[in-house]
C-alpha cells in the first residue's frame, strides 16, 4: 500500500473520469458523524420532517434516549443508522426477568429491523455513575438478557448492546497516557469489558471538552478545546502532542481499557458537543464557541486524522444534540445544544448539509504566530482506486518527498491507502504553491486547519513549507 514504487498516470484522464464518483459518494452519510435526538420538548418537528431533515444531511448516525417508534418508523430505508436506549427504570426488570428482555427486543425491535438500520441498543446512561448500588449490580445482567433475546431472534451478530458511560468512570485522564477506571467500578468493568469482548459491542462514553474548559477557563483552554491553532500539550508519560482536548479524553479512556487489558474494545463517543447559549453566569456557552467546536470536531472527524494513540481512523461520534430542548432542567446551556432549530432551520451552520461539505476553519481573531496553516487531507468517501491514483501522482512528481510512507518510515503506519495518499496528497500541495487547486485531486480532496501529524509522523503545513 506504500508508495515504494510510484508511476505517474499516463494523463489526468484516470483521475477525472472517477469525478462524478467521487461526489456522488462523498454526498452519502458519513459513518462516523452522528447525532443525538433528545426530546425533552414540545415543540419538537413531526417525526417524518426530522426523518427528511437529517436525509438532507451527511449525518450518517442517530442515538436516540428511548425506542420511540415514530422516529424509528420514519427512518425506515434511509440507510441512516440508529441507536435505541432502554431507559435505567427498565433494568431491574430486564436483569431479572429474561422474557421482559425478549418482550423489550419483540417491542422495539423485530418491527422494525431491518428497514429501520437498528444497530445498538443502549442499555442505561451513566448508571456506574449514577450512585445507584442496585442499579449498578444489575446493569451487566440486563445487557446480558437483552443480548440472549436478540440472539433467540437471530440478531445477534447484527445489533449491539452496551450501555453509555459519562467521563466520571474515570479518576485518572491527564496525562491521556494514565487514564484509569475508578477502582471502585472495575469488578463490574470488567465483567461488563468481557462481554463486551466476547460479543464485539463497543464501549461507548460521553466526553464533553465544555466541561473541562468551564473548570478551566483560560484563552489557551479554550483554543484547546475548540480544536482551535494552540501550542498543544505533551503527554509526559509518553511524549505524544496533543493539540485538542477531543483526542486528549478519547485516548484516556483508550488508556483506561489498555490498563485493564481490553485496549481492543471499540471506544464510541456517544455525547460530545457544545451550547450556543446558556445562563450569564456560565462560561464559554455561545453561537461562536459552538460552531468552533461542532464545526471543527467534523472537520477532525472527516481528516480520519484519528487520535494519537489511535491514529489512521475516526471515532464514531454521536453530536449533542439534533435540536435544543426547551423542557430540560438545569443551567440554560442545558437547554442550547442543538445543531438544528425546531422550525428545521439551522442553528448555526457547520457544513452537514449536503450542498455544503466542506466547513470554513474556524480559528481564533489572533491566532500565534506560526500555528496557522492549512494542510490537503483526502475527502471522506474517496474510494481505495481513487486515492491510491492520487498517491501515485503526488509521489511521482518532482520534489515530492514521500520517504516517509516507505516501509521503516515515520508515516508507514499505519499501512492504509488512505493514510498514505493523505501524506502524499498534502506534500504535493505544500510543494506545488498552497493554492486551492493543488488540493483537488479531481475533488478528492480538501483543506483542513486541524494538523494531521500524529506521533513522529510530521505533515509539513501551519506556516512551514
Amino acid at each position: 500500500m506504500d508508495a515504494t514504487t510510484p508511476s505517474r498516470p499516463s494523463s489526468f484522464l484516470c483521475l477525472y473520469v472517477l469525478l462524478l464518483a467521487t461526489t456522488l459518494r462523498f454526498a452519502d452519510s458519513q459513518s462516523f458523524i452522528g447525532v443525538n435526538y433528545g426530546q425533552v420538548s414540545d415543540n419538537l418537528p413531526p417525526p417524518d420532517a426530522t426523518a427528511n431533515l437529517l436525509k438532507s444531511t451527511t449525518i450518517g448516525k442517530i442515538r436516540l434516549y428511548g425506542a420511540d417508534p415514530a422516529i424509528i418508523k420514519a427512518l425506515a430505508n434511509s440507510g441512516i443508522s440508529i441507536v435505541i436506549g432502554a431507559a435505567n427504570g427498565d433494568i431491574p426488570n430486564l436483569a431479572s426477568d429474561p422474557n421482559a428482555a425478549a418482550q423489550w427486543v419483540n417491542a422495539n425491535v423485530l418491527p422494525y429491523y431491518p428497514a429501520s438500520k437498528i444497530t445498538l441498543i443502549t442499555v442505561g446512561n451513566e448508571v456506574l455513575t449514577s450512585g445507584d448500588q442496585s442499579l449498578t449490580s444489575q446493569l451487566v445482567p440486563a445487557i446480558r438478557n437483552v443480548q440472549n433475546a436478540l440472539n433467540s431472534a437471530s440478531l445477534g451478530g447484527k445489533i449491539k448492546v452496551s450501555t453509555v458511560h459519562s467521563m466520571a468512570v474515570l479518576t485518572q485522564s491527564d496525562p491521556p497516557s494514565s487514564g484509569s477506571f475508578n477502582p471502585d467500578l472495575q469488578d463490574t468493568l470488567k465483567e461488563l469489558l468481557s462481554f463486551q469482548r466476547d460479543n464485539k459491542s463497543p464501549l461507548t462514553i460521553n466526553p464533553y471538552p465544555f466541561f473541562a474548559y468551564q473548570s478551566d477557563s483560560r484563552p489557551e483552554t479554550l483554543a484547546f478545546c475548540l480544536f482551535q491553532p494552540n501550542s498543544g500539550r505533551v503527554d509526559s508519560g509518553n511524549g505524544k502532542l496533543y493539540t485538542n482536548m477531543f483526542d486528549a479524553q478519547v485516548d484516556a479512556v483508550h488508556s483506561a481499557l489498555s490498563a485493564l487489558g481490553y485496549q481492543d474494545i471499540e471506544i464510541v463517543v456517544a455525547e460530545t458537543g457544545w451550547p450556543s447559549s446558556g445562563d450569564s453566569n456560565e462560561v464559554g456557552p455561545s453561537v461562536d464557541n459552538a460552531k468552533a467546536y461542532n464545526g471543527n470536531l467534523i472537520n477532525h472527524l472527516r481528516s480520519l486524522v484519528g487520535t494519537p494513540l489511535m491514529p489512521g481512523k475516526s471515532v464514531d461520534t454521536y453530536i449533542f444534540a439534533l435540536y435544543d430542548e426547551d423542557l430540560k432542567p438545569g443551567p440554560g446551556s442545558e437547554r442550547a445544544f442543538g445543531l438544528y432549530k425546531t422550525d428545521l432551520s439551522v442553528s448555526y451552520d457547520v457544513g452537514l448539509a449536503r450542498s455544503s461539505q466542506q466547513i470554513p476553519p474556524s480559528s481564533p481573531k489572533t491566532p500565534a504566530p506560526g500555528t496557522v496553516g492549512e494542510w490537503c487531507v483526502p475527502k471522506e468517501g474517496a474510494s481505495d482506486a481513487q486515492l491510491q491514483a492520487n498517491l501515485d501522482y503526488a509521489c511521482s512528481s518532482e520534489g515530492v518527498d514521500c520517504g516517509p510512507i516507505k516501509p521503516g518510515g515515520a508515516c508507514f503506519e499505519p499501512n492504509t491507502v488512505a493514510s498514505h495518499a493523505a501524506f502524499a496528497m498534502n506534500m504535493y500541495y505544500q510543494k506545488y504553491g498552497k493554492n486551492p487547486w493543488n488540493c483537488d485531486f479531481s475533488q478528492t480532496a480538501t483543506l483542513t486547519s486541524q494538523n494531521p501529524s500524529y506521533n513522529a509522523c510530521v505533515y509539513p503545513g501551519g506556516g512551514s513549507t
